[in-house]
């Protein structure tokens, strides 16, 4: 794998009240990137403490906003760090990788999505893909995961087997298309559909299927609504 490439690599974490995680998956995830920032989406725990222990950027919210903007903070914040500054300082940060606080995104697996971007001519999106390793995944996730995929990938006109996944790599050029859209669970969604609308291609990584002890942030009833929303949205803007 060309060096060029992990050394251009940064990661956004976004975290919500996960002190029991943070600092391991921070401590794993610098092991292979020197670039790592956790954004602390207004956590009350000591979230963003055991990130900084472990080595990590952080970025604190005051207040908790949102996965989807805790993202975008942490996707500006690398943007803007990958053009030159006045002192001469430039990360050259060409690629940004977005990974779960919680566990459930193994760091290890990074190397994964590095040699993905080194066969790549052009700026692309990736996107994990558990669905090749579906056992452990629990059932009626696994049922919606597949109903949820088929339509998003109808949306976006590219097969994406795993749209549910937050585990993903981006060109940094992908980044300005995508510091809008939804502020929850539903901008995740939303970033394929935009990026897919942009003509940008979107490229699977198959990953480990990992379930931890962590409870869901997801509330189902409210971020289903937003979902079919979002859709009807996009559908109705000509998808």
């Amino acid at each position: 794998m060309p060096e060029n490439i992990r050394s251009q690599t940064a990661a956004v974490i976004p975290a919500y009240q996960d002190e029991k995680h943070i600092a391991g998956i921070a401590r794993r995830t610098r092991e292979r990137l020197n670039h790592v920032l956790v954004v602390d989406d207004g956590s009350t725990d000591q979230t963003g403490q055991r990130a900084r222990e472990a080595g990590a950027e952080v970025i604190v919210h005051d207040q908790n906003l949102g996965k989807g903007e805790a993202i975008k903070t942490g996707l500006a914040h690398w943007l803007a760090a990958a053009n030159p500054s006045g002192t001469g300082q430039d990360r050259q940060i060409t690629w940004v990788i977005l990974l779960d606080s919680d566990g459930q995104h193994l760091p290890e697996e990074i190397d994964r999505f590095l040699l993905a971007a080194a066969s790549v001519r052009r700026p692309t999106f990736f996107i994990g893909n558990r669905m090749d390793d579906v056992a452990r995944m629990p059932f009626v996730r696994r049922v919606v995961n597949r109903y949820m995929s088929n339509q998003i990938s109808r949306a976006c006109a590219q097969k994406i087997p795993d749209t549910q996944c937050g585990y993903r790599m981006l060109h940094r050029q992908l980044i300005p298309e995508l510091l809008g859209g939804g502020h929850r669970f539903d901008y995740e969604t939303e970033a394929l559909l935009i990026v897919s609308r942009k003509g940008y291609r979107i490229e699977s990584v198959p990953i480990t299927t990992v379930y931890t002890d962590q409870v869901s942030k997801i509330h189902p009833m409210r971020d289903a609504f937003r979902f079919f929303q979002l859709m009807q949205r996009y559908r109705n803007a000509g998808a």
